[in-house]
């Protein structure tokens, strides 16, 4: 956005001083050609009075010396013709008209003797390196019985434009620099909120994930729209952090405080077994005190997601390799229970990653547990880790039913389970859980479907140090 509100204000300065400096070009271009004009139409003027009583009287000799001084002191070449267009005097290096064939010059003779006043032509311009011709009629009796034409040098005066204009183009450069100066520390300090609000929000987003307090725009300068702007979204944080943070503590009191009476309810029940003769009475019984086991484990679940929620930035170094290890290890009780193998291939070669406080226990416990849970008898859940340049990848595979292509983007929903598994137990918040936990780590997890069938679940975590 700078680059571009800069690029807006340099065009804007640059047609300012630019469309100010043209017009002024070419002002004083025709001021100079004014003055010059207005000079040589005097001095032709006076020499067509002059000529008057001479050419009247046929005796033009007596206006030889005058042109003559004239032309050496200005070097303006001055020529003298009759009615007819027939030169009958010219100074030193006069032109004869009749043998010019520039109808720049023959035309200004053909206006004069139709007693047309002179006009000072095209704007002069630096490279133009036409003469100035001017021809006044000679009236006598308010009859024209003739014309002075003079034929005056522009270099002088291209000159001095050149030079002027050089002048005027260095001033606005000039200009130019110091509005440049002057715009660009601008543009930074109106943006300076902007870009304050926008690395406030996302440290907010940040925030929100990993449980850390975000920092506040403060009195960043600025305009005092955008000033307020950063006062109204620092009370906004502030709001929504609260609300969060107020959500996480509500679901982990909950889950903490729950948990007292309900492992007193499952003591209740247990202590019914065997008290209850009654067939329907015993089914219940049997129902309620599956009820409370599955109530105990959701809220173990919540716990655990609370937990993961407000991990906030502390983060420990694991051994990948061990800890995989230790949990396939512990697994593997488990899946030979239910004639499930446990495989892993692990190459990290000694690879340590950053995770919250046993974090990774947590992340495998949950892959491990939803694995072994989905799998028939008779097949394996596959654990691999491998690494590539400054990232590990870490996945767990299994041959289970899997999912279909359209639920794999809400399976780490909270509470979410795909319909043909509601009667496997569960809670829905194991992936919810892991896909936490793996924001809190810089990491990414993805859900793929192998040939072969069941589901994939890999994490891209970055190696520590």
């Amino acid at each position: 956005m700078r680059v571009r509100l800069q690029g807006i204000v340099v065009t804007l300065v640059a047609l300012l001083v630019f469309g100010l400096g043209i017009p002024l070009a070419l002002s004083i271009a025709s001021s100079l050609q004014q003055k010059l004009f207005l000079d040589r139409l005097t001095d032709t003027s006076r020499f067509a009075s002059l000529a008057q009583r001479p050419l009247l009287d046929n005796q033009l000799g007596r206006l030889e010396p005058e042109l003559r001084r004239y032309t050496e002191v200005y070097g303006v070449k001055v020529v003298v013709v009759n009615q007819d267009g027939d030169p009958v005097l010219s100074s030193p290096g006069g032109t004869d008209p009749r043998r010019v064939d520039r109808a720049a010059i023959r035309v200004p003779v053909n206006e004069a003797l139709a007693a047309r006043p002179p006009e000072a032509g095209p704007l002069l311009m630096p490279w133009a390196s036409k003469p100035l011709v001017l021809a006044e009629p000679i009236l006598i009796d308010g009859e024209v019985r003739g014309a002075v034409v003079t034929e005056s040098a522009t270099d002088h005066v291209r000159t001095q434009l050149l030079w002027q204009w050089l002048l005027l183009a260095a001033c606005a450069l000039v200009a130019f620099g110091l509005a440049l100066l002057v715009a660009l520390p601008v543009v930074r300090w109106t943006l300076r909120p902007v870009r304050r609000l926008d690395e406030a929000t996302g440290a907010l987003v940040a925030s929100v994930v990993s449980g850390r307090e975000a920092e506040p725009v403060g009195e960043s300068g600025g305009p005092p729209e955008l000033r307020q702007l950063g006062r109204s979204f620092d009370r906004m944080a502030a709001s929504v952090s609260e609300a969060l943070a107020a959500q996480r503590a509500f679901v982990a009191d909950a889950s903490h405080q729950l948990r007292n009476p309900l492992t007193a309810l499952k003591i209740r029940l247990g202590n019914l077994d065997g008290q209850v003769t009654d067939e329907t009475a015993a089914a219940d019984l049997e129902a309620a005190q599956v009820d409370a086991k599955r109530l105990n484990q959701i809220l173990d679940e919540l716990l655990s997601m609370a937990r993961a929620e407000s991990a906030g930035g502390e983060l420990v170094s694991e051994d990948l390799a061990e800890v995989i290890a230790d949990r396939v290890a512990d697994w593997s009780v488990v899946g030979a229970a239910r004639e499930v193998a446990l495989e892993s291939a692990v190459d990290v070669n000694g690879a340590r990653v950053l995770v919250p406080p046993r974090g990774l226990e947590v992340v495998l416990d949950a892959l491990l547990d939803n694995a072994l849970k989905f799998s028939p008898s008779g097949t394996s859940v596959e654990v691999a880790a491998s690494v590539a340049q400054d990232r590990v990848t870490v996945s767990v595979r299994d041959h289970g039913p899997g999912l279909r292509e359209d639920e794999l983007e809400r399976a780490a929903d909270r509470f979410w389970r795909s319909t043909a598994h509601q009667n496997v137990p569960g809670s829905g918040l194991g992936l919810a859980i892991v896909t936490e936990i793996v924001r809190h780590s810089d990491g990414e997890i993805q859900l793929s479907l192998p040939e072969g069938g069941g589901l994939r679940i890999a994490m891209d975590f970055p190696v520590a140090g």
